[in-house]
C-alpha cells in the first residue's frame, strides 16, 4: 500500500498563502489505511486550519470531501460540481492523487497536504515498513520473496557487505539484514546453490531514470474497441 504522513500545520498554511476558501479532499483507499488522509484526518485538519487561520485573523471558509480514491477520474469526476468558488484544493491523497486532480481540474490548484513516503507493508498497529520501490525490474524471483533494493540499506545484489553482524544492518540495529533473510529462506527451501551465481548489475532503465513510466495493457484496450 502507498504509505504517507501528514504534512506539518505550519507548512500547510504557508502553502495555502492567502486562500479564503479551502476544499479539503480525502481519499479513502491506502491513506485512510495509514492514518494520513482518510474522513477522519479530512475533518481533524479542517477543524485545525478554521482555528489556527482564525487565530492568525485571516478566517478561511474551509469545507470537507472525501472520495474513494484520488487516482481515478470515476471517482474524482463527482468532486467538479463543488469545485466553484474555491481558491484551493488541499489533498490529502498520495502525490498521484494530488496530479490526478491537477489534471482533471486545471481551473483550480491542488495542493499537496501529506508527504508520500513508501510502498510499504503494514507489521503492526500503526508501524509500516517499506517492502517496494517500484524500480521496474522486480528481483523477488530470485531472492526468495525479500527486495534487496527496497530492504537491502545499500541495494546490494550479491549478498551482503561487511557490515552486517550476527544478521543485523549497520545502519540500523532494529533493522535485519535483508541479505541474511534471503539466506535464511534459501536454507529453509534448500535452495543455496541459486545464491552462488553472479547477478549482473540491475538494469535500472526500467527506474525512474528511464522516464515517465507507462504500462499499456492491449488485451483491454481491444475489449473496449
Amino acid at each position: 500500500m502507498i504509505v504517507g504522513e501528514r504534512k506539518p500545520l505550519s507548512e500547510i498554511m504557508e502553502l495555502l498563502g492567502g486562500a479564503q476558501k479551502v476544499l479539503v479532499a480525502g481519499c479513502g483507499t491506502c491513506v485512510t489505511v495509514c492514518f494520513a488522509g482518510g474522513e477522519k484526518e479530512v475533518g481533524i485538519l479542517a477543524s485545525e486550519l478554521r482555528m489556527k487561520s482564525k487565530l492568525d485573523d485571516h478566517a478561511m471558509d474551509v469545507e470537507e470531501a472525501t472520495v474513494q480514491r484520488q487516482c481515478e477520474w470515476e471517482y474524482i469526476d463527482p468532486l467538479r460540481e463543488r469545485l466553484d468558488g474555491f481558491d484551493v484544493v488541499l489533498s490529502l491523497a498520495c502525490g498521484i492523487g494530488v496530479q490526478a486532480m491537477n489534471e482533471r481540474f486545471p481551473g483550480v490548484i491542488t495542493l499537496p497536504g501529506i508527504n508520500t513516503t513508501s510502498l510499504s507493508l503494514p507489521v503492526e498497529q500503526g508501524v509500516w515498513e517499506e517492502r517496494c520501490q517500484a524500480c521496474g525490474d522486480c528481483l523477488l524471483g530470485t531472492t526468495f520473496g525479500i527486495c534487496p533494493i527496497a530492504r537491502c540499506s545499500k541495494q546490494l545484489l550479491n549478498g551482503p557487505c561487511g557490515g552486517s553482524q550476527e544478521g543485523i544492518c549497520e545502519v540500523d540495529s532494529d533493522t535485519p539484514c535483508a541479505w541474511q533473510l534471503i539466506w535464511d529462506r534459501a536454507i529453509e527451501f534448500d535452495q543455496v546453490r541459486r545464491l552462488l551465481d553472479i547477478q549482473a548489475p540491475k538494469n535500472w532503465s526500467q527506474s525512474r531514470d528511464g522516464g515517465l513510466r507507462k504500462i499499456v495493457r492491449e488485451d483491454l484496450q481491444l475489449e473496449s474497441e
